[in-house]
């Protein structure tokens, strides 16, 4: 695969720059390393793509969670927490996972819908960053053209550019360098 573009929300390329030079590298270099041509295995079942072959995400994941665990990153790195809600008499308990994380740079490979890669953004990343996990975030999405070879519904970078520019950084954002990548053709 290959990088196509990127968008520093909050600064974020420049403190992934200055603060995980090695990281980055890595980083860079994974995505050159996934092969995504030998992932395109999922006949589609979709009535507007009947028995075309797409991109599969649980494989291109897989693909990626061996070349991250390669290099020595953290996977599934999860956090425990317990909310008391008195309306209802009830102690909630769960967990928060993080895909990679190495030396506080967190990294999501995020090849679904658009509601994930928000959630990673402005909820998952600040809660590692509020637990002292991470100190930023790196954010790997599909580029429209890949977007477009996958089951219907995956979001991608065009349209995650547009709605945080326009929605602008606030003062509980933690910079995040958003990748935008793509099969090289």
């Amino acid at each position: 695969m290959q990088i196509v573009a990127t968008y520093s929300f909050k600064n974020g390329e420049r403190f992934v720059k200055e603060h995980h030079p090695g990281q980055y590298e890595e980083i860079q270099d994974i995505i050159s390393s996934v092969d995504a041509k030998q992932l395109r295995t999922k006949k589609s079942k979709e009535s507007t793509m009947m028995d075309r072959m797409l991109y599969s995400p649980p494989a291109l994941n897989k693909a990626y969670r061996e070349q991250f665990r390669r290099r020595g990153w953290e996977y599934n790195v999860t956090i425990d927490y317990t909310v008391d809600i008195p309306e209802s008499a009830h102690v909630h308990k769960g967990t928060r996972e993080m895909d990679f994380i190495k030396d506080g740079l967190g990294v999501e490979v995020q090849f679904g819908k658009y509601a994930f890669m928000a959630y990673d953004v402005f909820a998952k990343m600040p809660i590692f960053h509020n637990k002292g996990i991470i100190d930023t975030g790196v954010e790997i999405i599909p580029m429209y053209e890949l977007a477009r070879n996958m089951s219907s519904g995956v979001s991608h970078f065009e349209m995650f550019k547009g709605d945080l520019d326009m929605r602008g950084e606030s003062d509980i954002d933690i910079p995040v360098l958003i990748i935008g990548v793509d099969v090289e053709r």
